[in-house]
């Protein structure tokens, strides 16, 4: 075969698709041994994939067919253009390598099917359902992956999803809000007298403050919750919730007094590089 007929590596291709749209969980993925890493990559191209949906249709039923491409594929009904597409094929090498579930990876690709409307996020409980069947669910599988016994890891994942998830929502505001798209709980926003107008139209009032405090609280008591759960897991698996090292430092940024929260404050990709780094060697993950 000649070299402009080669097959393209699906791993470059997974780990380049999640270093450009995911890059801190692309970063968490050095510090695993380098056959986990692969199966992680994979895991985190598939959510890239799921995720950027969203981003790719202008309608919701492109997107909704494209999401149920994934699950069909998942439940063994697409065939040929699998192995065709390189994240379907590390994902289905992932699965049977480790052995992983495949239900939490469908009902990931069905809950992402809320992105592709305005509808607002009712309350809070509807927030936390959505993202333990997405953060927490991913974060579960990447447990998996690095050899966690499934209710170890999964209590722990869902703690550490659920304030990897509030935060992102947080961070996601400005660019949620110029979509007039709501994750922020209506429920708690109307609890702080905060109007979904104000809201959209980029008004910081501090009922908005208000509302993204109580947020920013309830995020605290999760990784305080997954803190603890991760002693639990022995250390060989804990490079897995690295991701959760880089949500706290995001929450403690995007909590900083008088803070605009339209303002899109990414954190750089070196300051990320060295957060994961000085959390690899805390006590948390290496005791």
């Amino acid at each position: 075969m000649s070299a402009a007929a080669a097959p393209p590596d699906n791993v470059a291709f997974c780990a380049d698709l999640v270093r450009g749209h995911d890059f801190p969980r692309y970063a968490a993925t050095l510090f695993a041994p380098a056959a986990e890493r692969r199966a992680l990559l994979a895991l985190y191209a598939f959510n890239v994939e799921i995720v950027r949906v969203r981003d790719q249709v202008s309608q919701p039923l492109p997107g909704e067919i494209r999401l149920q491409w994934w699950t069909d594929m998942l439940s063994g009904h697409v065939h040929g253009s699998a192995e065709g597409n390189p994240v379907a094929a590390e994902l289905l090498r992932a699965i049977r390598d480790y052995d992983l579930p495949v239900e939490p990876l469908s009902l990931l690709a069905d809950e992402h099917q809320f992105d592709l409307y305005n509808d607002p996020m009712p309350t809070l409980t509807a927030l936390e359902g959505y993202l333990a069947a997405t953060s927490s669910a991913l974060l579960g599988l990447a447990g998996r992956v690095m050899g966690a016994l499934p209710d170890a890891a999964d209590h722990l994942a869902r703690h550490a999803g659920l304030a990897q998830g509030i935060v992102q929502v947080i961070a996601n505001l400005p660019r949620d809000a110029a979509h007039r798209q709501l994750f922020l709980p209506q429920q708690v926003l109307e609890s702080h007298g905060c109007s979904m107008e104000d809201l959209f139209a980029g008004k910081a009032t501090p009922n908005l403050h208000a509302v993204l405090e109580q947020l920013a609280g309830e995020a605290r008591q999760h990784v305080t919750t997954a803190l603890s759960l991760l002693a639990q897991v022995p250390p060989s698996v804990r490079p897995a919730f690295l991701p959760l090292s880089q949500a706290q430092a995001d929450l403690k940024r995007l909590s900083q007094p008088g803070r605009n929260p339209f303002a899109l404050l990414p954190p750089s990709r070196l300051r990320t590089l060295w957060t994961l780094w000085r959390a690899s060697r805390s006590r948390e993950f290496t005791k």
